[in-house]
């Protein structure tokens, strides 16, 4: 039987860092509002698409695996802000790293993308129709938000992160996931912007809904489902947990979910206050910060929990594998263009106030 151990990791975070305070100063708010509410101090904010901060997260996880790019035989995006509709990310992250003859396709669940890619490259290779699967979480959410909704504007960030996944007869690398959705509640996470979205006659106004309660009352109970599940699967316990790596969408939601978990808080990775909300790069990028840190251990056992819109859900127990530095640099980073967080999202700002007034004098 193949196991697919994780053997190369990498992120990419854009270099122009908007805290809270420069938000306050266009927008009605606070850093003391928004971190009390959220535990967000900071997020970065992306001057290139993101299928370029995709391919700087796999060059990065493949440098940590020691591989070539033409050694891949599969690569999955997560995204749900692709560059365009046709062709998708994984394409263009195929030819920029030169994974010649490799697959590539994007996957959308939103915040909980990464988790399903890699419960299905897990698959793939536990049934021997792939070998070395580069699976990626990429976001620019920072292109999509009405920055007039303070409720929303201030959760979300911009960035990637990626993972090699190899077959190995080693126990090792994700051994049970869970994934679900709740399409009931579909409509309280969304974007009104794909085939439904009328081009002749759009006025600057992307609806960006965001029920904030019924989202976290939801995500509660979907993740403690997910995770309870992985443990009757596998046999495991609680206490046989040495990390918990979860999707960072709000410390109150992470802290929860340490808590369900009897995680000790030194054991639970939160980095939520430098990054905000990146959907589906959380999961990965996270995980490259647990490794940085120290915090994962050879044959650790981690649980991870992700949620996003859909409502997608998903837990996966994972053992970590023998090593936890990588074999090559993977640490390159994008170029600073010069230009700062408020000098991107600030013509948002602007943008997104003129559209509402002027649908408002229609």
């Amino acid at each position: 039987m193949f196991y697919a151990d994780i053997t190369g990791w990498g992120k990419c975070v854009p270099p122009a860092v908007l805290t809270n305070d420069d938000i306050a100063t266009f927008l009605d708010t606070s850093d003391e509002w928004i971190r009390t509410r959220t535990g967000i101090e900071e997020r970065r904010v992306s001057a290139v698409g993101t299928s370029t901060m995709a391919a700087v997260a796999a060059r990065n996880a493949l440098a940590a695996a020691g591989l070539a790019a033409d050694q891949l035989d599969l690569i999955i995006v997560g995204t749900c802000t692709p560059d365009e509709i046709i062709p998708n990310v994984a394409s263009k992250v195929q030819k920029e790293i030169g994974a010649t003859g490799a697959a590539a396709f994007d996957l959308n669940a939103a915040c909980s993308s990464f988790l399903y890619a890699m419960h299905f490259a897990t698959s793939s290779i536990r049934m021997g129709m792939h070998k070395r699967v580069l699976i990626i979480g990429a976001e620019r959410l920072t292109r999509i938000l009405d920055w007039t909704k303070r409720e929303s504007a201030v959760l979300f960030g911009d960035g990637a992160g990626a993972m090699i996944l190899e077959a190995s007869t080693e126990e090792a690398g994700l051994l049970a996931s869970k994934v679900s959705c709740d399409a009931d509640a579909r409509d309280v996470l969304s974007l009104d912007f794909g085939m439904s979205f009328d081009r002749y006659n759009f006025d600057g106004v992307m609806p960006f809904n965001f029920e904030g309660q019924e989202i976290f009352k939801r995500a509660v109970k979907g993740m403690s489902a997910a995770v309870e599940a992985v443990f009757q699967e596998t046999g495991k316990s609680m206490d046989d947990v040495d990390a918990l790596i979860p999707h960072q969408a709000n410390k109150r939601l992470i802290d929860f979910l340490a808590k369900m978990c009897k995680v000790p808080e030194g054991k639970t990775m939160v980095n939520i206050q430098k990054y905000g909300n990146t959907s589906s790069a959380t999961l990965p990028i996270a995980f490259c910060e647990a490794l940085e840190t120290g915090m994962v251990k050879p044959g650790d056992t981690i649980v991870s929990a992700v949620f996003g819109g859909g409502l997608t859900c998903g837990a996966g127990l994972i053992r970590w594998g023998q090593r936890v530095t990588p074999l090559g640099d993977n640490q390159t980073t994008l170029a600073d263009n010069g230009l700062t967080a408020l000098d991107l999202v600030k013509p948002l700002f602007d943008g997104s106030q003129a559209a509402w007034a002027q649908r408002a004098a229609k």
